[in-house]
């Protein structure tokens, strides 16, 4: 039977210890980066997922926060920019007094994105919702912008 692990540094990489070793510093540099719960998929220096639609009568932006609560977004636009923000800040405190312990939970995530509109939008119907982990931002286009359907005649 071949082994097809390679040997690092003189350690057997099968080694029990050199696997914990790996978990425990990966998860302790997530930890102190503010970046705990992060897989290493998206550095929490990168912008939250976006997606947008354009259909005939309106544009659509999808902001991918699962987990999140519709009170902590802010949904503004000034100068032609629309920007999407959300701040949380919780605090917790539990305590036994018999046990004698007590915890502390503070919680702070935020995120902000920030999109050009051009005259296309018409800013004073801007829609948006939260569902099932989503913020849908509903831009519709004003009426210069959208595009009548002509037929044309084939001679």
């Amino acid at each position: 039977m071949t082994n097809t692990i390679q040997k690092a540094s003189g350690r057997n990489a099968n080694d029990l210890g050199n696997v914990v070793d790996t978990i425990f510093n990966n998860t302790l540099s997530r930890f102190f980066d503010g970046n705990f719960w992060n897989t290493g998929e998206i550095t929490g220096r990168e912008a939250v997922p976006v997606n947008v639609r354009e259909t005939d009568v309106q544009y659509e932006v999808d902001v991918i926060a699962p987990g999140c609560k519709k009170e902590n977004f802010k949904v503004q636009v000034q100068n032609n920019e629309l920007k999407v923000s959300f701040t949380q800040n919780e605090s917790k405190k539990h305590t036994d007094e018999k046990a004698g312990w007590v915890r502390n939970e503070y919680i702070q995530r935020s995120f902000s994105r920030q999109f050009t509109l051009d005259e296309t939008v018409d800013t004073t119907k801007i829609d948006a919702q939260y569902v099932d982990g989503i913020l849908r931002v509903i831009l519709p286009k004003n009426e210069q912008a959208k595009q009548p359907l002509l037929t044309i005649n084939v001679k």
